[in-house]
């Protein structure tokens, strides 16, 4: 604690507001308190802290305070705070998506069913929020098929009446753009859109089968059977929800998960009695704080966005002397009833309880993916290490091939892993310069010559770094001429070639090869450093191959630039009317001057 710290806590007021933590003046920590004095003297008096508090206040350098005249004044503050300065602290949500809804414009005379992914205040209805667009459009897809309504976006109604589409001709559409329904009747069919999105099953199927009867008692059988197939839709739809109340609920149900080192958020949402998805979120660092400060802050953040809070909002082990602050601030959110409720007992509990168990399942899936990440790049790095003999594991590694075509477009590629992950902005080509035709041994010894000698240049903004390890993609000829140009240039790096019969490992003055198991992360690792080297040279050559194929004899004119040629063939249409041009029709061509005139004449008449 130094002296500005100690001054400030001093000063600190028995007051609501809001504290910011700095270090070197960034921001790193925004938090809340209804007594500022107790809250921020706790940060540095204390000793008992958990992982993640003792690593902040350590960084901790200074700290600025911001008075508030209620805790939900400071709740609401911390929220903008942190959307605005987004400290390395705080709970962050990565998921920055907005959950789309099915937009129903009743205003409209012929309404139609889209998509929009936010709520506004355009007198629309709005159903959802649904987890990703897939789900919308399945729903989607599912009104298509059982509500005729339109989905063109034709300004309705026209001045006169248009051809019907292939919909109306399917029985998909009533057909308002050309006269062949009335708005009374297509508004029927809107307000069972209405109650299906709503959840009201069961007064759309009891009024399809009144209409299926109907039809059939008037001998209309194809209309009866067009109606008892929308209706078996419905009835399988509704099969393949999984029902949790009939109380016909909106509610977003919370969980949490925890441990050692990282926490889970986990939300499921039921709309109209039913559950219609759930989403999980990693949060980092959190694995050992306090359960329900953890997801008092995962909250905040939930609804910091556009996310529109449900009418119950359930959330177990939330602290009480919070709650009240957090379901005033969701009911302004909402624009409406929020109630924040911590379930004990009964069917909520068990939601909760339904909802820790998806938790827990996507913590351990996180864990096991990590677990399996690491295996694959920096495990495989350490593996690789011990094979070649290394004390430390290396940090960033080189891959170099080279790429030809019977000695033409000779080009090499440098391909850089770093921690066992490509790193494609540390990419590089280069064209062979010193010779021409196909030499392999040649080419190697030319770029690690180049590659190494910008390790030590003069201008410290041209200067590469060192790898930490060099893969040569061939045997012991082309390692020893890549190692001959690298102590050329001055570095000693450890170097290794890959031969490709049998996956073999060479080392600089070693005969025997190394052969490491095939299943090994290792000989993963070095494979696909391999395999993107040889990618990148051949995008590379077949690039400039393809550039040499297309090459125009205008282009072997001195003095005649791109501007030109293109002024050139504009004007006269086709090459032999450029060379059949004499001096004076050549310098009407606009841009031309009277040397550049010359030099195309003296191209197209060579014996002159």
């Amino acid at each position: 604690m130094n002296e500005t710290i100690a001054g400030k806590l001093k000063l600190l007021p028995d007051s609501p507001g809001c504290y910011q933590m700095k270090e070197n003046g960034k921001i790193i920590y925004v938090g809340k308190a209804m007594n500022l004095k107790n809250r921020v003297r706790s940060y540095f008096h204390g000793h008992d802290h958990t992982p993640k508090v003792a690593a902040m206040v350590s960084h901790i350098d200074d700290f600025d305070i911001l008075l508030c005249r209620t805790n939900l004044e400071a709740l609401i503050l911390e929220c903008n705070l942190i959307k605005l300065y987004k400290p390395y602290y705080n709970i962050l949500l990565k998921d920055d998506k907005h959950y789309p809804y099915i937009r129903l414009n009743l205003n409209e005379p012929f309404p139609r069913v889209t998509l929009a992914r936010r709520q506004a205040a355009d007198g629309a209805k709005y159903f959802g929020p649904y987890i990703g667009a897939t789900a919308v459009r399945d729903v989607l897809e599912a009104l298509k098929k059982l509500f005729p309504l339109r989905t063109c976006a034709h300004h309705l109604p026209e001045r006169g009446p248009k051809r019907p589409c292939m919909n109306y001709e399917i029985g998909r559409c009533l057909g308002p753009c050309c006269g062949k329904c009335t708005e009374e009747q297509y508004r029927a069919v809107v307000q069972r859109v209405v109650q299906f999105l709503n959840g009201k099953y069961q007064d759309v199927t009891a009024g399809i089968e009144q209409d299926m009867r109907a039809a059939a008692a008037e001998l209309q059988f194809e209309k009866a059977a067009r109606l008892r197939d929308q209706l078996r839709d419905i009835q399988g739809l509704m099969q393949r929800q999984q029902a949790i109340q009939t109380s016909g609920a909106e509610q977003d149900v919370f969980a949490l998960a925890q441990d050692d080192l990282d926490a889970m958020a986990q939300v499921m949402y039921v709309r109209g009695g039913r559950m219609v998805g759930g989403d999980a979120f990693a949060l980092p660092r959190e694995g050992k704080e306090e359960k329900g400060e953890v997801l008092f802050d995962f909250i905040v953040q939930f609804y910091s966005g556009d996310r529109r809070p449900a009418r119950e909002v359930l959330c177990p082990g939330l602290p009480e002397e919070i709650s009240a602050d957090l379901e005033e601030w969701l009911r302004s959110l909402r624009g409406g009833a929020v109630t924040l409720t911590i379930p004990q007992r009964g069917d909520k509990r068990a939601l909760t309880l339904l909802a820790e168990k998806n938790a827990r399942d996507a913590l351990e899936k996180r864990n096991a993916k990590k677990q399996v990440q690491y295996e694959r790049t920096v495990g495989a790095v350490e593996e690789l290490a011990r094979y070649i003999g290394l004390d430390t594991a290396p940090r960033r590694i080189e891959g170099y091939d080279i790429s030809n075509t019977q000695g033409q477009q000779n080009v090499a590629s440098m391909v850089v892993f770093i921690d066992g992950e490509p790193a494609p902005k540390e990419y590089r080509h280069y064209r062979i310069k010193s010779f021409e035709g196909a030499n392999d041994f040649a080419s190697m010894n030319e770029v690690l010559s180049r590659r190494f000698r910008r390790c030590f240049a003069e201008d410290e903004k041209e200067r590469w770094p060192l790898p930490d390890l060099v893969l040569i993609d061939g045997g012991p000829e082309q390692l020893a001429f890549a190692r001959e140009a690298m102590l050329k240039e001055g570095a000693d790096v450890p170097m290794f070639g890959l031969a490709k019969r049998l996956e073999e490992i060479f080392l600089p003055g070693r005969e025997e090869s190394i052969l490491i198991d095939h299943h090994s992360p290792a000989l993963h690792l070095i494979q696909r450093i391999r395999d993107e080297a040889h990618r990148f040279a051949i995008t590379y050559h077949r690039g400039l191959r393809g550039k040499a194929s297309v090459h125009s004899a205008l282009e072997d004119i001195p003095g005649v630039g791109p501007s030109r040629r293109r002024a050139l063939l504009q004007y006269f249409k086709s090459l032999k009317a450029i060379r059949e041009a004499d001096l004076a029709e050549l310098q009407k061509v606009p841009g031309m001057n009277a040397p550049a005139a010359k030099a195309v004449y003296a191209w197209a008449h060579p014996l002159e």
